[in-house]
């Protein structure tokens, strides 16, 4: 029997990295071994997640499987999403013009910005007193 085409793709967001595995199937998501709604708590980061699948139609005919780490669930998601979406342009490039106008292969760039010396978050400084 031949192996399915196995689709790759790495998504990126704040510290989370996603290594994305799409093959044909029944819609089965796999996120580090564990199904999808038993990994993702909130409600909001199942619909972040799955929103290039729902632009695209592509719901219930691929099988994903899903490695993350760093950062937290809303990045995690974010990471999802965004290797969900450059594995999709692998799997047809035709599906590319619809999943760029939606802005979901650009990678997001935002980051938590450091903390500087003398004060104590990045711009947070310590209350001023008058007298």
């Amino acid at each position: 029997m031949a192996a399915a085409t196995v689709y790759y793709a790495t998504g990126r967001r704040k510290t989370s990295t996603a290594r994305v595995f799409m093959t044909n199937g029944t819609g089965k998501v796999t996120i580090n071994g564990k199904d999808m709604a038993e990994y993702l708590k909130r409600p909001s980061s199942k619909a972040h997640m799955n929103f290039p699948l729902e632009l695209t139609e592509q719901k219930g005919a691929l099988d994903i499987r899903v490695t993350v780490k760093g950062g937290g669930e809303s990045g995690q998601a974010g990471a999802i999403r965004h290797g969900i979406s450059r594995a999709l342009t692998k799997y047809d490039e035709n599906l590319r013009d619809t999943l760029k106008k939606a802005g979901l292969l650009t990678r997001d760039s935002r980051m938590v910005e450091r903390k500087k010396y003398g004060l104590k978050g990045a711009r947070r400084a310590s209350q001023f007193s008058k007298r």
